[in-house]
């Protein structure tokens, strides 16, 4: 049977960059994007749909003959602390629908993005591990701690094979932030490129893992591509790239821009940054499907610079 994707959320963070490399992996006319909103300058198959409209989902599926469903809609954490019970409603409902569809329809795959989020109090702060108690303090992290039980009880019930990820700040040069607590570490590189001095909403110090687009996308699409008997782990795996503070990451930018400037404003998203890890253990997903990161901090810098350069037509890429 010929692959077929369908990725909600596709307009995101993440979405954007992941639909180019599933379009290139299985053929721009196999991979459907979907949002609420069309995005311009698009090239390929696109469906405007709400996720929280099941019948929507639903006949989109059958219209393409979906094979695999990427579920990324969702409201991100700061964000989600702005109006917590419809931050609740929208994750959770848009979840269900995917994962009732997948299961009405015969989906192979289903791919549901977890977060660091998920961790509490009552994890260990360094080298978290997978299997850490979870106890989130804000409500996106709370919908995806339920989200995972949700997936391995589909797995468990059903056989749906639904695989996911808890990723870390992801830092890419793609898109703009997206509204997460970790989001200053993308903003950071278009204020330093364009010369302008960077506030900063969380403490120096406050050290967070943290992903390269390109890693996260690989691993998503690694995670996937693995074999179902290699995937043990049927709530979510943990995956790490780097960690780092905003101090080192500013230290890093130095290296290039001398005369940048940070200053320190800690808001409500410090408080956010103080429930979570400082550094991830990602050894299940190391030893299960054979995650390997590339980027550290210091390649990560020069990757953001470089490109956002482009961007701005500072220089050529």
């Amino acid at each position: 049977m010929e692959t077929v994707v369908l990725v909600i959320g596709a307009n995101g963070q993440l979405g954007s960059v992941l639909v180019k490399a599933l379009q290139d992996k299985f053929g721009i006319n196999n991979v459907i994007a979907s949002d609420l909103r069309y995005r311009d300058g698009f090239k390929g198959q696109f469906e405007i749909i709400d996720a929280t409209d099941f019948e929507r989902i639903q006949e989109v599926v059958e219209t393409h003959k979906v094979t695999q469903i990427y579920h990324l809609a969702a409201i991100l954490s700061a964000k989600g602390e702005e109006h917590p019970l419809q931050t609740w409603d929208i994750n959770m409902k848009t979840l269900f629908n995917v994962l009732e569809v997948s299961r009405l329809n015969n989906i192979e795959k289903v791919f549901f993005p977890s977060s660091i989020a998920v961790f509490g109090d009552g994890a260990v702060k360094y080298e978290t591990p997978n299997t850490a108690y979870l106890d989130p303090a804000t409500v996106y992290g709370i919908s995806k701690a339920t989200g995972e039980n949700w997936a391995q009880y589909y797995f468990l019930r059903y056989g749906l094979d639904v695989r996911s990820l808890r990723y870390p700040g992801v830092i890419g040069y793609q898109s703009l932030p997206g509204g997460g607590t970790t989001d200053y570490a993308v903003d950071i590189f278009h204020k330093a490129v364009l010369g302008e001095p960077f506030q900063c909403f969380l403490n120096e110090d406050a050290t967070l893992p943290m992903i390269m687009m390109e890693d996260a996308i690989r691993a998503t699409i690694e995670l996937m591509d693995a074999p179902k008997e290699a995937i043990k782990t049927r709530t979510s795996y943990n995956l790490a790239g780097t960690s780092f503070s905003p101090a080192e990451i500013a230290n890093e930018i130095t290296k290039i821009y001398p005369d940048f400037k940070i200053e320190y404003a800690p808001d409500f998203r410090q408080q956010i940054a103080d429930k979570w890890p400082n550094s991830i253990d990602d050894t299940a997903a190391r030893e299960e499907w054979g995650w390997q990161p590339e980027f550290n901090l210091e390649a990560m810098t020069k990757t953001m610079i470089k490109e956002l350069k482009a961007y701005y037509n500072l220089i050529p890429a």
